[in-house]
């Protein structure tokens, strides 16, 4: 449905404070990266 990749979006930007992106090459593949702090201070 395509849902995935938003929920998980909000899931770790919201509910944790981190970071997702992604850095995509042509023909090669795309990695996604996942941050998410140790000590977390609600926003």
């Amino acid at each position: 449905t395509g849902l995935g990749l938003s929920i998980s979006y909000e899931i770790i930007t919201d509910k944790h404070g981190g970071k997702l992106y992604f850095d995509s090459i042509v023909m090669k593949g795309t990695t996604f990266v996942i941050e998410i702090p140790i000590n977390h201070t609600k926003g």
